[in-house]
């Protein structure tokens, strides 16, 4: 049975009519038109389809749309802005951490919840906190490189 609800994505406020137990990310991709969250799995492990709820990294494959109410929903697509990239995405293109990229939406939001705690992670915080993110191609140490990248640029902006 479909309500009627609102989300906020990206700074922007949308209804949408969903069963409340569709996943998050069905709505971003099937009625949104926000594509960048992957379906990798469908269960929660691969992290392909992470988001930022708030400023927490979440699995939206996981979470119920009604869930999502009241609380900023930040995809891929929401980190540019003004036609500059976020820190985090410059870095992975600098550091070419991705082959297929497949992983690479998830593994950039991950990467920013991380960096939005903690801003100077040791690589050892890294790997911990990209644990439940899987990248199949092997790019994992220039994934660990681009968000020391990441942090140092993030803390040159804000001296």
């Amino acid at each position: 049975m479909s309500t009627f609800i609102e989300i906020e994505v990206n700074g922007k406020r949308y209804p949408v009519a969903y069963d409340p137990q569709t996943p998050l990310l069905s709505v971003l991709r099937d009625e949104l038109g926000l594509t960048g969250s992957k379906y990798g799995c469908g269960e929660g492990q691969c992290g392909a389809c992470t988001v930022l709820l708030g400023t927490t990294p979440r699995r939206s494959c996981q979470i119920p749309v009604s869930a999502a109410v009241g609380k900023p929903i930040t995809t891929i697509e929401g980190l540019e802005k003004d036609g500059n990239l976020h820190p985090v995405q410059q870095a992975f293109l600098d550091a070419g951490a991705f082959q297929c990229a497949y992983c690479t939406p998830g593994m950039i939001m991950s990467s920013v919840g991380l960096l939005q705690g903690n801003p100077n992670p040791s690589t050892p915080d890294i790997v911990q906190f990209l644990q439940g993110n899987i990248c199949r191609c092997g790019t994992h140490a220039r994934i660990i490189d681009a968000v020391h990248l990441a942090a140092k640029s993030m803390q040159e902006h804000r001296s």
